[in-house]
């Protein structure tokens, strides 16, 4: 389908939603690409802006688009998948799609546990912990935003190292030798607030993933508690599960 056919009992805005379809998969329309305005969609389809307006927004939702305040739509990068089974870092996770990934490090600091975070870790409030506060990118565009709780004796040590060029998680497996087990991960869907706007360069409200993360040494011991923001467009998060058997 490349016209609007005006007798056709699909209706025009699905019709359009074809169409744009069609122009990502067949690679005319490539990710990152401005898309034409409604008004252009209009005149070029013999549609209302309205029709057209539709059209757009329900592949914004869809994910296949994304706005940007000011600058028109966009279309929308493949998602990346995580799958929920395996415990990997960001840098490993990337790597392993293909994708280089980035660091910038915001903010790396020793400072008391207030009591949410101490709950997370098991530890009293006031304790002295090593937070972490980075923007992480995939191919150099920005994808999430991460804040890491670190508690073990010695965390002060983490102030002297390279986190922007080096995974944290394997530098506390194979220099501090701590071994990460096991995690246990939350998920939560929300939207972007004004401050993680500014650095993952969307418009405030835009979908995000909110994750809280508690991950484990040996004896079910918490060493860290990380929570992150994900652009919604951009990432997924993928688990298989398996129905129990019931006894007969």
């Amino acid at each position: 389908m490349s016209t609007i056919v005006r007798k056709s009992p699909l209706p025009r805005y699905y019709q359009l939603k074809e169409i744009m379809r069609e122009k990502i998969r067949n690679g005319e329309w490539k990710p990152g690409d401005l898309i034409p305005s409604e008004r252009e969609l209009g005149e070029q389809y013999g549609i209302s802006r309205m029709t057209a307006r539709q059209a757009i927004t329900e592949l914004v939702n869809e994910g296949l688009f994304y706005r940007e305040q000011g600058k028109g739509t966009f279309v929308s990068r493949r998602k990346i998948t995580q799958q929920l089974i395996h415990l990997t870092g960001f840098t490993e996770d990337m790597k392993a799609r293909g994708q280089q990934p980035g660091t910038r490090v915001l903010s790396a600091e020793m400072r008391p546990a207030d009591e949410a975070v101490a709950e997370r870790l098991r530890i009293k409030p006031g304790l002295q912990i090593f937070r972490l506060h980075r923007l992480r990118l995939a191919d150099g565009e920005p994808l999430a935003i991460e804040v890491s709780h670190i508690s073990f004796i010695g965390c002060e040590k983490l102030l002297e190292e390279d986190l922007e060029h080096n995974s944290l998680y394997r530098l506390l497996e194979t220099k501090y030798g701590l071994p990460l087990l096991e995690a246990d991960q939350e998920l939560e869907a929300g939207l972007i607030g004004s401050e993680e706007a500014q650095y993952l360069k969307v418009p405030v409200g835009s979908p995000a993933l909110f994750t809280r993360r508690v991950t484990y040494t040996e004896r079910n011991q918490p060493i860290e508690y990380a929570s992150s923001v994900y652009c919604g467009n951009k990432y997924v998060f993928y688990t298989h599960m398996k129905r129990e058997q019931l006894l007969s």
